[in-house]
């Protein structure tokens, strides 16, 4: 069966309560992106190194009771499992703190990365976070390489994290880098003239359209279009009353990603105009119930679950 395999950070989301409490969730895009195909049912793996801590175990837990393959999770005594503090703005937007100097996902090790994790026709799904200056860039490039020689289907959502850099000069010219090593990018209004310097939307899309065979273009409230060589699909999305967005891009692509591949015509992604308006309904569905939650990994709905939201 057709998977997502994602490529970086699982990490611990210290998510805000109260005033001065904090309560822990697991969280890091790639594994939530992992854990939203999952729990609706898809195949998914991840690539990541967690440290030898109790977060650790607590991560490898949390991933394995949602069903994601956790054979390539690598563990390491030399750095801690990464942590984020998140904080939130009314209308539940939020920010985040990471503590990692280093930890352990960003010492993965490109030596480490397996051909036989990947197989033709799979989705190899990345992030920016983890494409700072550490080993784990150089992994980042190895699982390209391979996914690249097994014809699988790369996907790149930037996740833009302006705090993890000092020079955001170069952080845009490595995530322009990365671009185009991809066949989808997914990337949000809040991040599209930081990665082009294009003010104008229509013209940004378009160069990056050059470069990918995919745009997927999110926009929070206002829904989320995809442009392709041959056509652009819009929705406006689904109502929902936001309480934390956190998770609400990750699981947007992983259901994304997940009705992709239920599409698939004989291993591609060519995908119709009317496949693609069912694809962006449902992502759309998806990422309207998890904003109206606290949480990420935790609170991904199922496949049940999505068709019974009007």
């Amino acid at each position: 069966m057709t998977k997502v395999i994602s490529i970086g950070e699982a990490l611990i989301d210290f998510m805000p309560t109260g005033e001065t409490g904090y309560e822990l969730s697991p969280g890091g895009a790639p594994a939530n992106v992992a854990a939203c195909v999952s729990i609706l049912g898809g195949e998914s793996q991840i690539i990541t190194k967690l440290g030898n801590d109790f977060f650790g175990d607590y991560l490898l837990g949390i991933m394995k009771s949602k069903n994601i393959n956790c054979s390539s999770v690598l563990r390491t005594n030399e750095a801690n499992t990464g942590l984020a503090f998140v904080s939130h703005t009314h209308g539940g937007e939020r920010s985040f703190l990471f503590y990692r100097n280093p930890s352990s996902d960003m010492l993965l090790d490109e030596s480490e990365i397996k051909e036989e994790w990947f197989e033709k026709g799979d989705v190899l799904h990345f992030c920016s976070v983890d494409l700072v200056d550490a080993p784990v860039r150089k992994a980042h490039d190895k699982a390209i390489e391979i996914a690249w020689k097994k014809r699988c289907f790369i996907c790149f959502d930037p996740n833009i994290r302006l705090s993890l850099w000092d020079d955001h000069e170069e952080y845009k010219n490595i995530v322009n880098k990365y671009i185009d090593y991809a066949d989808i990018i997914k990337v949000s209004d809040e991040e599209l003239f930081f990665i082009t310097g294009i003010t104008n939307e229509e013209e940004a899309i378009k160069t990056l359209l050059n470069r990918v065979q995919m745009v997927v273009y999110t926009k929070g409230r206002k829904g989320a279009e995809v442009f392709t060589k041959v056509y652009h699909v819009s929705h406006l999305g689904h109502e929902a009353e936001p309480i934390d967005t956190t998770g609400a891009g990750d699981s947007f692509i992983g259901a994304f990603l997940y009705q992709l591949i239920k599409k698939q015509v004989d291993g591609e992604f060519a995908v119709d105009k009317i496949k693609m308006e069912e694809i962006l309904d449902f992502a759309n569905k998806v990422a309207s119930m998890v904003v109206e939650q606290k949480g990420t990994i935790d609170i991904m709905p199922t496949l049940e679950q999505v068709n019974q939201r009007v």
